[in-house]
């Protein structure tokens, strides 16, 4: 496999509504086969990584050959009121896990990679970024300006931002190791995250104690994308969930509450 060039590495009211569709947990109820077990029903089954993993944009690691890709294909935001055309924009993602950390394995396409702001915490979403929603023990809820969940920006040059108790903006690159790869219009984003609890305390840093990742482990998550050309700001913002309403801020909950997110069930197959 060629490798790509590198481009940075950190290691680092809703006015209108027809329905919501809200986050429930991974249900027992009813479930999919996998190794002779009866799974929970969950919207991702991240498989565990048995290997040491190595964050480069490679992805050379068997995992991801067995980790299924999940698609950002639900329109969230448009707008120049036009879905993307395929060239314009178009993502993918793979999760994975062991013991200690999340592995995320993005794939996007776009035409134009724009990151105009130098400052990464002024308008930060107006940028070409991934987002990366995430509540470590499923429970939903607002999650605006606390921790009950974070919502991840992860700019092009690796940066990781989100919104803090204070209502500020915050870095949090020590969050997650980033290494961002380009050739032509697609770009890679290999990512592990380190899962903290609702009960993070930013006095702490990465001193605050871990979520327990295991089998059978439920994590409520969001993959998204904001694809900004040349504008100086999104012209578009794709999820991995469809959110139920009329095409615009309607769809824009993710960052506020944790209800619209989908289900990812950590398996041991």
């Amino acid at each position: 496999m060629k490798r790509p060039n590198p481009v940075k590495a950190w290691p680092v009211p809703v006015f209108f509504m027809i329905s919501l569709l809200i986050h429930t947990g991974c249900s027992k109820d009813t479930g999919t086969e996998s190794e002779g077990k009866n799974l929970p029903e969950a919207d991702y089954y991240a498989p565990k990584a048995s290997v040491s993993m190595t964050i480069d944009g490679v992805a050379d690691e068997s995992i991801w050959e067995n980790a299924e890709w999940g698609l950002m294909d639900q329109l969230w935001i448009a707008y120049n009121g036009e879905p993307a055309t395929p060239n314009d924009f178009s993502g993918r993602y793979k999760i994975a896990w062991d013991e200690s950390r999340l592995y995320l394995l993005f794939e996007i396409t776009d035409d134009i990679y724009s990151d105009v702001r130098a400052n990464p915490l002024q308008q930060y979403w107006e940028d070409d970024c991934l987002e990366f929603f995430i509540d470590e023990d499923a429970s939903g809820g607002d999650h605006t300006y606390n921790y009950n969940a974070f919502a991840y920006h992860v700019a092009l040059d690796c940066q990781v931002v989100d919104l803090g108790p204070d209502s500020n903006p915050h870095l949090y690159s020590d969050h997650i190791e980033v290494f961002r790869t380009q050739q032509e219009t697609v770009s890679i984003w290999e990512m592990a995250v380190t899962v903290f609890t609702s009960d993070y305390d930013d006095a702490l840093g990465t001193d605050n104690p871990t979520a327990e990742l295991k089998e059978g482990k439920c994590i409520g998550y969001l993959c998204a994308y904001c694809d900004s050309d040349q504008t100086g700001s999104r012209e578009h913002f794709y999820g991995s969930r469809f959110i139920a309403g009329p095409v615009g801020e309607a769809r824009n909950l993710g960052w506020q509450t944790a209800d619209v997110f989908g289900t990812l069930l950590l398996v041991d197959e």
